[in-house]
């Protein structure tokens, strides 16, 4: 009976190394966003095209004012995501294209959807600036 335990208890305990290994060898994919049908989720890279190809697209960050300050994407616009909201009009036309980002993009998906929410069918969403691989500045 005993000899039966420790077979077991060896058996459990390969299984348990074979699968900690197997998933550490894993590269590591990249993990898909959170995409929504209301909103366009872009990357970084893709933005910064449709910014270099198009001058009238409107660059919104839904950072704090604080966090803008520090740095944001040269051309953009500070608009904190708890500021938008459906009681207070917004001076961007309903049809215009904007491209939102945050730091993370937690808060740039959250901002997106509620701009779609609010009629805006041109929102897309970039994610953060930790993403941004271009230009930044303090002006």
């Amino acid at each position: 009976m005993r000899q039966l335990f420790l077979l077991a208890a060896v058996i459990c305990f390969g299984m348990a190394a074979i699968k900690f290994f197997a998933a550490r060898s894993t590269p590591n994919a990249p993990v898909p966003r959170k995409t929504s049908q209301k909103y366009l989720t872009l990357t970084a890279e893709e933005a910064k095209a449709r910014l270099d190809e198009d001058d009238s697209i409107i660059l919104l960050d839904v950072r704090t004012q604080e966090e803008f300050d520090e740095g944001h994407i040269p051309g953009a616009v500070c608009l904190p995501s708890e500021d938008i909201s459906a009681d207070l009009p917004l001076p961007f036309d309903k049809d215009a294209e904007i491209l939102v980002y945050c730091r993370s993009g937690r808060r740039s998906a959250e901002a997106a959807e509620k701009l779609a929410d609010m009629g805006y069918a041109n929102a897309a969403d970039f994610g953060g600036i930790i993403d941004w691989p271009y230009e930044t500045t303090t002006d």
